[in-house]
């Protein structure tokens, strides 16, 4: 057996003077502006930075063992087949991550933690150089 809902409709008459409350109200509303709070880059890439790292932590690391890289001004595009970690040892990278107009900028003494598929394009303004390993899933170390 089938149910019908009805409602009933309303007509509602508005004087001049709840007009008048309205705009008014209305009016002191305008000052209220909506808030977009953006995440940072490297929060929607899973890009972890550390800055200004320290010599215990490079050491820690074995930074000082791994490979070396270096460039003058270029523009690269890049893709990360695997997880890489990268302390950048002089100059500085603008990151901009593929369909991306905005840019992450990480700096000498940085260590970058870059997510394996990750598509981007690297500007170098200087040169640069930095050690990079090549990291398991999940390897945090």
């Amino acid at each position: 057996m089938a149910s019908m809902i009805i409602s009933p409709t309303f007509s509602v008459n508005r004087s001049s003077r709840d007009c008048k409350i309205l705009k008014n109200t209305i009016r002191q509303c305008q000052g209220i502006k909506a808030m977009h709070i953006e995440k940072p880059l490297e929060e929607l890439y899973n890009i972890r930075v550390e800055r200004k790292v320290s010599r215990d932590r490079l050491a820690e690391l074995g930074v000082s063992k791994w490979s070396a890289w270096k460039t003058d001004k270029c523009k690269l595009p890049w893709d990360w087949q695997v997880d890489q970690l990268v302390y950048i040892e002089e100059g500085e990278v603008r990151v901009v991550p593929e369909g991306s107009k905005k840019y992450m900028r990480f700096v000498a003494g940085d260590l970058v933690r870059y997510p394996k598929w990750f598509e981007a394009d690297l500007f170098f303004n200087a040169p640069y150089q930095e050690r990079y390993s090549f990291r398991a899933y999940g390897d945090d170390h």
